[in-house]
């Protein structure tokens, strides 16, 4: 009986393990070759309009939460599972960063999603004071909240890039 429980222990946890990676990869885009963290901003940014954008702030707020959550357990077992502290192909911070980045605004048109997403990615890979900082959280908590402050970031400078020509 012991063999017995211990076998369906092992699938739970091996069926969690691929859960965590698939979502860690957000699906396909973190296994891209080439910059998987553009392609997670990039499929990121091209769901916003139809899952993230059309919500009330507090929908929004909710969604992040959620996202937060699972994005910590996710990324933290992933990094576990791959070895390394934040593991490129672990790429479900960026959906998060990326949308922190389209919290504050309504009616973004196609270029400014555009803008958006450049915007984030120009702070989620320079990393400037105080994000590089962040990422010494331990396991899925430093993997998400450096996005996430690239996120306030882009938004911030956005705000200040649309307030001109508005």
């Amino acid at each position: 009986m012991n063999k017995f429980i211990s076998s369906g222990i092992a699938h739970v946890v091996r069926f969690q393990n691929e859960i965590a990676l698939t979502y860690a990869r957000l699906w396909f885009a973190g296994k891209s070759p080439l910059a998987p963290g553009t392609c997670g901003s990039f499929m990121a940014i091209c769901l916003a309009p139809v899952l993230f954008t059309p919500l009330s702030g507090w929908g929004r707020l909710l969604f992040l939460a959620l996202i937060t959550g699972t994005g910590i357990w996710a990324s933290g077992r992933a990094a576990a599972l791959l070895g390394r502290k934040d593991p490129s192909e672990v790429v479900v911070d960026e959906l998060l960063g990326q949308w922190v980045t389209c919290l504050p605004f309504w009616d973004i048109a196609l270029g400014e999603y555009l803008l958006l997403f450049a915007l984030f990615r120009l702070f989620d890979i320079t990393k400037p004071w105080p994000i590089k900082i962040l990422e010494r959280y331990p396991a899925g908590i430093g993997i998400m909240v450096d996005d996430a402050a690239a996120g306030v970031y882009a938004a911030l400078c956005f705000w200040g890039i649309r307030s001109l020509y508005l």
